[in-house]
């Protein structure tokens, strides 16, 4: 059973709080499973979009036990480090596969090919697939810098033009994939990944936002409470109308 401690809302963000990272987890996939069931009722199929990374762990866990007609969904992916191969254990296409897709079997998966040789021609490839689908449900996190997907602070635009792009991922950025065990030393981390843009993750119908672990509760404060700017990329989340952001006791520690 999930053990819902608080809920609040800030702005147009609804902030649900849980006793540990596994209740989080759970009314999260709960809650995603209800947003793709009431797709599938409504028009026969629905489009996903899923994260990766520690902080999903118990999220994709729960996800996989939900009844969801796995058959009638497309999986969209949120990003992916540039010219890393997807045999490396950190590469996204990698941890989706093994995690929970080669288990639930969708209608089909769009990977993002961060290898790819021609990797403008691959970004265009995928911005047309983002374009011609209405994403019913984009599962995502925030980075402990405050990024979501890979718009670090610095890259991040709230009126970027395009849906997918090659980011420069910043020091703390790289550090926290370090810090998560992806990688043995700081140098061997991507400099560079292709990741979905700020306008591609707000034109989603529905955002389940996942962010456990004590380690994210400086960029939950300031998601929360600083001013909506680029200087925290996770703040325009409050005026996205349908949001909900799932917090650990950890992660939810300096919210008064």
């Amino acid at each position: 059973m999930t053990t819902e401690i608080k809920q609040l809302k800030k702005e147009n963000l609804i902030v649900r709080i849980f006793e540990d990272e596994i209740a989080a987890g759970e009314a999260g996939a709960q809650f995603v499973a209800e947003q793709l069931n009431n797709a599938i009722r409504a028009k026969g199929f629905a489009n996903l979009i899923l994260a990766t990374g520690a902080s999903q762990f118990a999220f994709i866990h729960a996800l996989k036990k939900q009844e969801i007609d796995w058959a009638k969904i497309t999986v969209f992916h949120l990003d992916e480090y540039k010219d890393l191969p997807e045999t490396h254990p950190a590469s996204f296409r990698k941890y989706l596969k093994e995690r929970i897709l080669d288990e639930v079997k969708p209608c089909q998966v769009h990977y993002i090919h961060g290898d790819a040789g021609d990797i403008e021609g691959e970004i265009a490839r995928y911005e047309e697939l983002l374009r011609a689908a209405e994403i019913d449900v984009a599962c995502i996190g925030i980075g402990e810098n405050g990024h979501i997907a890979f718009n670090d602070p610095d890259v991040a635009d709230f009126d970027d033009t395009r849906l997918v792009k090659v980011v420069q991922l910043d020091d703390a950025c790289r550090r926290q994939q370090l810090g998560e065990g992806w990688f043995s030393t700081l140098e061997e981390v991507p400099g560079e990944a292709v990741s979905l843009t700020i306008p591609a993750i707000m034109r989603c119908k529905v955002i389940s936002c996942m962010v456990p672990d004590k380690r994210k509760a400086n960029a939950v404060h300031d998601t929360l409470n600083a001013e909506i700017s680029t200087a925290c990329p996770a703040t325009i989340l409050r005026r996205h109308p349908d949001t909900v952001l799932f917090l650990d006791e950890n992660s939810a520690s300096r919210l008064t």
